[in-house]
Formats: structure tokens, C-alpha cells, sequence
């Protein structure tokens, strides 16, 4: 299988612990930024990273990365991504999330928006089709703008990894598994 971009989210001032989680599956960092660390890897890291990375939010798959300082660029730049190499015609996708820090573009519920709709008009265009089912599988999209520059992905875990865990029903915790887990490894 190939190579594909990884992103994992943290807590912030754990990166270099994450990194050596990641070193330790055997993996390599691609870069390691303020709350991420990205690496390399196939779809089994995919698999791997979301059972075994015990200080990481979630997991992401690396669509893309460009610059985009209006909703034009936004736009037209989203809709460049190769989004049916990802999803489906009958996939679920929305972007579930939009974080800017930074950045020109500021506003996550427009960010939200025109991002779906350029996601749209490039599977309009692949697919043929005017109009999507969106009953298959779900594929969340996270965005983060960081200096105006845009990074993609596609959510691989579903709910928060901190949320894993052999309980089904559980009291109000007063943090979190993931940091927890950072501080046990740090001690």
C-alpha cells in the first residue's frame, strides 16, 4: 500500500510525547507543529495509531495542505483536492469541524460551508450526479488554518479517542484518558 500523511492532534505541550509514541509504532514524523504531530504511514497505521496511541485525539488522513487568504481561494482550492480518491458517491461527508488561528479566514461556519460546497462541485463533476444520497459510510472532514495556511483531513476515529475505553457508561472524569495517559508516560 502506499504512503499517506497522518495527522494526529494532542493536547497541547504533549507533541514530543506523542512523537515518541509514533517512533515507537514504528512510524515516521513528517513534522511535529503546536497540538499535531504528522507521519507517515499505510492503511494499517491507520488501524494501528487509533488502537494504540494512547496521548493522540483522534487520527486523520492528509487530504491536502495549500494557502488560501480569501473564500475564493478557499473555494477553488478545495475543489482541486482529489475528494473521490476519499469519498464515495454515496459517503457522508460534512466538515465537522473548522479551527483558524492566525488566519484571514476566520469565521468556521462560512470556512464549513464553502468547504462542502466545493467538496460538492468536484464530486458533481466526477461523479455526474446533481445530487448526493450521502447513506454510506460516514466521512468527517476537520479543517485547521494556521497563518492561512489550510490543512485537510478526514477523520479515521470517529469519536475522540479519549472516549475509548472498555466502559460503556462512565462518570464525568477530571481529565481526560489521553492526558492522563501523557502524564504517566512523563513521570
Amino acid at each position: 500500500m502506499n504512503k499517506v500523511e497522518l495527522i494526529a492532534p494532542c493536547h497541547f505541550g504533549l507533541e514530543a510525547v506523542l512523537k515518541r509514541e509514533i517512533i515507537d509504532l514504528g512510524y515516521e514524523i513528517a513534522e511535529v507543529e503546536d497540538g499535531r504531530v504528522t507521519f507517515y504511514g499505510d492503511a494499517d497505521a491507520v488501524c494501528r495509531s487509533n488502537i494504540f496511541l494512547r496521548t493522540a485525539e483522534r487520527i486523520l488522513w492528509k487530504v491536502g495542505s495549500f494557502k488560501a487568504t480569501t473564500f475564493e481561494e478557499l473555494f477553488e482550492k478545495t475543489r482541486s483536492l482529489p475528494w473521490e480518491d476519499y469519498i464515495p458517491k454515496d459517503g457522508k461527508f460534512w466538515v465537522t469541524k473548522a479551527a483558524s488561528v492566525k488566519s484571514k479566514l476566520f469565521s468556521p461556519s462560512d470556512i464549513q460551508s464553502i468547504m462542502k460546497k466545493a467538496m460538492v462541485r468536484r464530486m458533481q463533476e466526477h461523479y455526474r450526479l446533481e445530487w448526493f444520497p450521502e447513506d454510506g459510510a460516514s466521512y468527517p472532514v476537520r479543517v485547521f488554518l494556521m497563518k492561512d495556511v489550510v490543512t485537510v483531513g478526514i477523520d479515521t476515529s470517529g469519536v475522540s479517542l479519549h472516549k475509548r475505553g472498555y466502559r460503556e457508561m462512565s462518570g464525568k472524569a477530571p481529565i481526560t484518558e489521553t492526558l492522563a495517559a501523557a502524564l504517566i508516560m512523563l513521570t
